[in-house]
């Protein structure tokens, strides 16, 4: 239904009520009350771990605004503010949990110091694609897990875009064996960063505005970030030549929108049922976009720029799926609650697996065997 018929539907069941509570009874009224205004802008304020106006991130964030303000007819008017013009990057969880500003846009394992259990929320190593976190969080129990993760600092969240699979890397030399990993510093967050230390290297925390800088200074070795469309957009390939992929730690990230609590329990149930209707728009359109958009940045990539494609060898993926396990089982020691999301992960994941290993994975062999390059 689009917006147009939605809100004349609304006004024809307005009018049908307005016309039942005024028929005349034969019996003297008071004078009705003052109606109230519904159409009075409240105006929220989302920060966002993003720099203003990054494309894909960013604009997920701005197209999850844009999607709450016109499908409240301007109710709801959400103004964003990208990472540094409010708070820092890092800093948005805690300024929407304690009220310095209503929502924010971000990653959830960036609050892993807060629990572990969130990055179930985001992605983890060898954890579920796109498709199949989406599906976890709708209908497998995710989301009712969320909410009550989120519940403990006073917020709520819902998926609200997703990058799809993320590259492995810049490097600035070549990765062939484990060996290679050892002292290699790299911006890696969430627990993906957990594996690289476990394999002997650095995991450093940067956002996003950081760390091509730190690339070119050499304070770092090698980054992640999100896959061609962003990566261009950084530059990353005049200071990292090799480009590997895929990633083991990212197979499909799941951008948030979060709210803080008070604020989401002062808005009528239409009001949040819009929100929670914008952020899934949000969430399809941001996947899709991040699709198309990488295919066409990686042909920018190698046939423009010179980029050289990797892949990661066989020891190095046995040796990551190895720790990774450990790892991603770990989190689970943190306390009940953890425990129950990475149970039900766990489950959903294997459902995920089990359908893909006789759809998708076989199909995408085929279809380069016939198609080819």
């Amino acid at each position: 239904m689009d917006r147009r018929t939605f809100l004349s539907g609304a006004a024809v069941v307005a009018a049908g009520a307005a016309s039942a509570c005024s028929q005349d009874t034969g019996a003297e009224t008071a004078p009705a009350a003052p109606a109230v205004n519904r159409n009075r802008t409240r105006r929220l304020r989302m920060v966002t771990t993003w720099p203003t106006g990054f494309p894909g991130l960013g604009s997920a964030a701005e197209r999850t605004a844009q999607f709450i303000t016109e499908m409240t007819g301007g109710a709801l008017e959400v103004e964003v503010y990208g990472a540094g013009e409010i708070v820092g990057a890092f800093e948005v969880f805690d300024a929407v949990s304690n009220g310095v500003a209503d929502m924010y846009h971000g990653a959830e394992y960036y609050w892993q110091g807060r629990s572990p259990a969130f990055n179930f929320f985001c992605a983890v190593p060898l954890g579920m694609t796109a498709h199949e976190i989406m599906a976890w969080v709708e209908y497998g129990g995710g989301q009712q897990l969320w909410e009550e993760l989120s519940g403990q600092f006073g917020l709520i969240a819902f998926q609200a875009g997703n990058s799809g699979h993320q590259m492995g890397g810049w490097f600035k030399r070549e990765v062939n064996t484990l060996e290679d990993f050892r002292g290699l510093r790299m911006r890696i967050p969430g627990l993906g960063g957990s594996v690289l230390r476990e394999l002997g290297g650095a995991a450093v925390a940067l956002s996003g505005g950081e760390i091509y800088q730190s690339l070119q200074s050499g304070a770092i070795d090698a980054t992640e970030w999100v896959g061609p469309w962003n990566d261009l957009a950084f530059g990353f390939y005049r200071e990292a030549p090799y480009y590997y992929g895929p990633g083991f730690h990212e197979p499909g990230s799941s951008l948030a929108v979060g709210l803080n609590r008070g604020v989401w329990d002062s808005l009528p149930t239409d009001q949040q049922a819009v929100v929670r209707a914008a952020a899934r728009a949000a969430n399809n359109q941001s996947l899709a976009e991040f699709t198309y958009q990488n295919g066409l940045a990686l042909r920018t990539l190698t046939g423009e720029h010179g980029v050289q494609l990797r892949e990661f060898s066989d020891e190095i993926w046995r040796e990551v799926g190895r720790i990774s396990e450990a790892v991603v089982s770990d989190t689970a020691n943190a306390d009940p609650l953890s425990r129950r999301v990475y149970e039900s992960y766990r489950d959903a994941r294997r459902l995920g697996r089990d359908w893909a290993n006789v759809s998708e994975a076989p199909y995408y062999q085929k279809r380069e065997m016939v198609l080819g390059r």
